[in-house]
């Protein structure tokens, strides 16, 4: 379980970060990482389209479209040459790639070949987006059909876990996973459920207590009332959690298109690095 990580990386100021969970994530599993930047050459198929339709046709210039692309060649293989470096440095195995197209379309075609993904919350422009989830890695989260981890813009070494267990179905296939690292990690776990009747939460931390005995970790069940997408960037906060670990949806499709997702809340209220099991 989880011996192929894949690395989507951009240059972005979330690189470096991505980067040091990828290694502290392989040094614990043995596992390969494989290192992929795409270069987006979406802005010259949007600049050609505006210049044909719009209300004042300017089709930009064939010098401007290679200068521009030469320099995002460049770049993504500057940054491929910097991880490739620290990763040799480190003695992980590992691959590099460069793509050229869509980021979220090429990023997803890598699924059948990895175990988990690890993005950074935001990307080069996230300056201009304050709490807002990067488009890149809203489009790829949605998508992607495996675990994968967004990172926020600084690395904490993963010391120990926040788990947050609603009983739902992918919250259960998480329960594995989350075993597998903090076994792995030697790290204690916090086990939340936020619910507002007691019978419940102590039906929920007692089945993921019971899940969880054979790895021979350390947990801590918490239970509290109220809002989820609250509760877990707080309780992180206060048990001093390294890694939140949920399912990527709850019991209430419904209540997540009407308000926002848990998931994509706590990931926009948390400096915590979120793990989404799929």
């Amino acid at each position: 379980m989880m011996k192929s990580i894949l690395l989507a990386v951009d240059g972005s100021a979330y690189t470096e970060t991505q980067l040091k969970y990828a290694i502290q994530l392989a040094k614990a599993l043995d596992s390969v990482v494989r290192v992929l930047s795409v270069v987006d050459v979406r802005i010259f198929e949007w600049a050609v389209v505006m210049g044909n339709d719009g209300f004042v046709p300017i089709m930009p210039s064939t010098v401007y479209k290679e200068e521009s692309r030469k320099i995002l060649d460049e770049k993504a293989d500057a940054v491929l040459e910097k991880c490739d470096a620290i990763l040799t440095k480190e003695k992980i195995n590992h691959t590099i790639e460069k793509l050229t197209g869509a980021p979220a379309d090429l990023i997803c075609e890598k699924a059948p070949l990895v175990d988990i993904l690890i993005i950074g919350a935001r990307g080069e422009f996230e300056k201009w987006k304050k709490k807002l989830v990067g488009a890149t890695a809203d489009a790829v989260v949605r998508q992607w059909p495996k675990p994968v981890i967004v990172t926020p813009k600084k690395f904490n070494k993963i010391k120990r876990l926040l788990f947050s267990y609603d009983g739902s179905e992918k919250a259960n296939r998480a329960l594995q996973i989350l075993g597998v690292l903090a076994a792995h990690l030697c790290a204690p776990v916090t086990v939340l459920t936020v619910h507002d009747h007691e019978q419940v939460r102590r039906k929920l931390l007692k089945e993921a207590g019971v899940y969880l005995e054979p790895y021979g970790i350390t947990v801590e069940p918490v239970g509290v009332s109220g809002n989820p997408e609250k509760e877990i960037p707080q309780v992180a906060h206060d048990k001093k959690c390294d890694l939140i670990l949920m399912g990527a949806f709850g019991h209430s499709r419904i209540r997540e298109a009407i308000l926002g997702s848990t998931t994509e809340q706590v990931i926009r209220n948390t400096s915590t690095p979120v793990l989404l099991a799929k």
